[in-house]
């Protein structure tokens, strides 16, 4: 049975560092995106794509949605997606993470549907929070709109703000003892260093 869950698969950015679009990372010859969304898939129950380039996605079979507030960063299309998804539950990760733990997601997501009390769950590093690989639900919506519009692009910053989970370190490191599913392809040695591990 599928989670009662959306999962986002963000795909914005500038992609400096990597000097190109992000959206186009190739693992064995597939788009890394179609990997994320077929691996998600099987266990939630609605997939969708937050990017400003729908188009890129023009003959897959998933709903693709444009930042609603422009030019706000992660933040921005954080809100998009839980204005359009059809859960009340959104599970978020990166178009470049390319190490997705479904039993980690499965372990996360009942955690937050056992407290309703709260908004979100993330991982912990010491005093860094993980800002995908994480659940929001739709009750940031409007916390998120007024920190927009006070000129606050964090995430970090917005967390704060909320009744929000933090899983600590000891408890996230028996899924990825290496804390490799959140790692991030952002340049051409990072990427390089992926293929050779797989």
């Amino acid at each position: 049975m599928k989670i009662e869950a959306t999962a986002v698969i963000m795909a914005g950015g500038k992609s400096l560092r990597m000097g190109f679009d992000k959206q186009e990372i190739k693992i064995n010859e597939k788009n890394l995106v179609h990997i994320q969304a077929d691996i998600l898939g099987e266990i939630f129950n609605e997939v969708i794509i937050i990017s400003n380039k729908p188009e890129l996605y023009k003959n897959y079979h998933l709903n693709v949605y444009k930042d609603m507030i422009k030019d706000q960063g992660p933040l921005g299309g954080i809100h998009s997606a839980l204005v359009n998804s059809s859960n009340y539950y959104n599970y978020f990760i990166a178009c470049d993470m390319p190490n997705i733990n479904t039993e980690y997601i499965k372990y996360i997501y009942e955690i937050i549907f056992e407290d309703k009390s709260k908004n979100g769950i993330v991982a912990k590093l010491n005093d860094w929070i993980e800002p995908f690989n994480s659940f929001y639900t739709k009750n940031l919506i409007e916390s998120i709109e007024i920190h927009l519009k006070n000129g606050k692009r964090s995430v970090f910053s917005l967390l704060k703000k909320n009744k929000i989970i933090y899983l600590e370190e000891e408890a996230v490191r028996e899924f990825s003892s290496d804390w490799s599913m959140f790692d991030n392809l952002n340049t051409h040695h990072e990427l390089s260093e992926y293929y050779l591990k797989i």
